[in-house]
């Protein structure tokens, strides 16, 4: 048995798996609020304890940088370590992964009709493949042919610096640097980066929040409201909001295949993206994906996929496991 864990800023899923004919097969999973627990190991506990299933090993996929098996999460209070993990389970191993580097492995167990096609392009079926997912934070992978499978590879590209590409981005850069500093792609390309450009908008003076909207993202995640009202065409200044979170979300993917040469293709998981999957189908996100000069021939060839499933990064926490313990 295998326990498996995606767990993000906001919340966290985890699953009980067994290996059949070579395949994973998802016995029990259950969500917990990150935000409402003291830790990663009280999660664990509550589920364990309730469904008193014999693990073997387990494998977590979590939102930040792992390194020698620990991480301090750069969304949440906790240190997480995975001989701790392994030691409170009483198991020999337990394996701590970058989320992005578990949604990788689980891009190879999925279908067909887990994606959203946003540019067909023409796939190289050994060329290297990149990942991005935007959600609390924004998460960035890749993953390079090994000869007889992908290997998939951890990075923290998403808090490399914001380049704005004309004068409201570099207006937007300004904003951001005030505000916090130092400006990454995370700042812009998220939740809290979609609220970010919202404010930028109002007040710089861009648009007006009606009252309704500002009574609303006081009661209710600020983000899914800027974002469903432009989905329903309820408020100008979120539809300018929502535009220009997609064109730099198109354009930071497109840095990211030109960086990792992701002729393999570019994959765009996390939470946001299917839900304003109409608007990414547009032009926007496919026209700031592709404008890189000379290098634009080359971006309009890589195919470019929403991933649907939202249980890749578990399906890949615990392909990890599976293929740590040489069971598949």
């Amino acid at each position: 048995m295998i326990l498996a864990g995606d767990v993000g800023g906001t919340s966290t899923r985890l699953g009980f798996f067994t290996i059949e004919d070579g395949r994973l097969n998802l016995v029990h999973e259950e969500d917990f609020s990150s935000g409402a627990h003291k830790s990663l190991d009280e999660i664990v506990n509550k589920f364990v304890s309730h469904h008193r299933l014999g693990i073997e090993y387990a494998s977590f996929g979590i939102a930040g940088p792992v390194q020698d098996g620990r991480v301090e999460t750069p969304n949440l209070p906790w240190v997480v370590d995975q001989e701790t993990i392994a030691r409170e389970l009483r198991i020999e191993s337990a394996w701590l992964i970058n989320d992005l580097l578990a949604n990788t492995y689980g891009i190879r167990a999925l279908e067909d009709k887990d994606f959203v096609v946003l540019n067909a392009g023409s796939s190289d079926p050994i060329g290297n493949a990149a990942v991005i997912s935007a959600g609390t934070g924004l998460g960035e992978a890749g993953a390079y042919w090994h000869g007889k499978h992908y290997h998939p590879f951890a990075c923290e590209g998403g808090h490399s610096d914001f380049a704005p590409r004309n004068e409201l981005e570099i207006d937007l850069l300004k904003y951001l640097l005030a505000r916090f500093g130092h400006a990454s792609w995370e700042r812009v390309v998220s939740g809290p980066g979609l609220h970010n450009i919202f404010d930028f908008l109002r007040e710089t003076g861009r648009g007006e929040a009606p009252a309704w909207l500002t009574d609303e993202m006081r009661e209710k995640d600020p983000s899914a409201v800027i974002s469903q009202a432009a989905l329903e065409g309820k408020s100008d200044l979120c539809v300018q909001a929502l535009e220009l979170f997609i064109s730099c979300f198109g354009a930071e993917a497109g840095n990211l295949a030109l960086k990792f040469l992701a002729t393999g293709g570019v994959f765009i998981g996390g939470g946001i993206a299917p839900k304003i999957i109409k608007k990414l189908k547009g032009q926007t996100f496919v026209d700031a994906f592709t404008a890189k000069g000379r290098f634009k021939h080359l971006l309009e060839a890589i195919p470019v996929r929403v991933i649907l499933n939202d249980k890749t990064a578990l399906l890949g926490a615990a392909r990890y496991a599976a293929r740590q313990a040489s069971l598949i």
